[in-house]
């Protein structure tokens, strides 16, 4: 019988108050055993775990992606990604649109963080997420929990808890140690904009659910 991956259910629930709590409790303790976990952000259900090598490595082989393409981080403030290098136009940005869909590439000139969330430039991508259940997460495990969506190659970003579940057959069918915090069917969302910060001058990579209108709101010449 195929093993079925862990259930964190917080569905209708208070993220801050039991029994929310105890299910996030429960997955973080399965993220600091060094499991993986499927769970909602802003935009999508998303895969990912610690940033450490070990982890990273079994998020890498769950999504079948080369180790060239890094995994992004989440975090619940500046202050969690301390050595890497913020500008003033990013901490503009992140003081504009954070928590929110809106995700800074930092540099990170002391090769602090493992190569899997490192851009080929030396980048490092991070986004304080705006979901509460993703953000009560990250608080909890009191570190960047990695992030990339939780689909297999070619098929649409899930936006239910089943579709994670549906991912995870496709992807590792044995997967026993990605768990799933299921908090009920997230609305349809562009993916995240996707600034680089790493430059003098930032550049929008990609154009997502926040516009670059808005962006030029707060840096006229992005």
């Amino acid at each position: 019988m195929t093993p079925r991956p862990p259930l964190f259910d917080v569905r209708g629930l208070d993220v801050g108050h039991p029994p929310a709590s105890t299910a996030l409790d429960r997955a973080v303790e399965h993220l600091r055993s060094g499991g993986l976990l499927g769970y909602p952000t802003e935009t999508v259900y998303g895969f990912g775990g610690r940033c450490e090598p070990e982890s990273l490595a079994a998020l890498g082989e769950l999504k079948r992606r080369e180790a060239v393409r890094p995994f992004l981080l989440l975090v619940s403030d500046p202050d969690d990604v301390p050595a890497l290098e913020w500008s003033e136009q990013a901490r503009q940005l992140a003081e504009a649109f954070w928590p929110g869909a809106l995700t800074l590439v930092l540099a990170d000139p002391g090769a602090a963080y493992p190569g899997r969330v490192r851009g080929p430039t030396g980048g490092v991508a991070v986004r304080h997420t705006a979901h509460p259940v993703a953000g009560a997460l990250v608080a909890a495990l009191g570190e960047p929990l990695t992030s990339t969506s939780a689909n297999a190659p070619g098929q649409p970003p899930s936006a239910t808890a089943d579709e994670v579940a549906q991912a995870l057959r496709d992807l590792a069918p044995d997967a026993s140690h990605v768990g799933i915090v299921d908090a009920g069917r997230l609305p349809a969302s562009a993916p995240s904009t996707l600034v680089d910060c790493t430059a003098e001058r930032p550049v929008i990579l990609r154009e997502g659910a926040i516009p670059a209108s808005r962006l030029r709101c707060v840096l006229p010449d992005l």
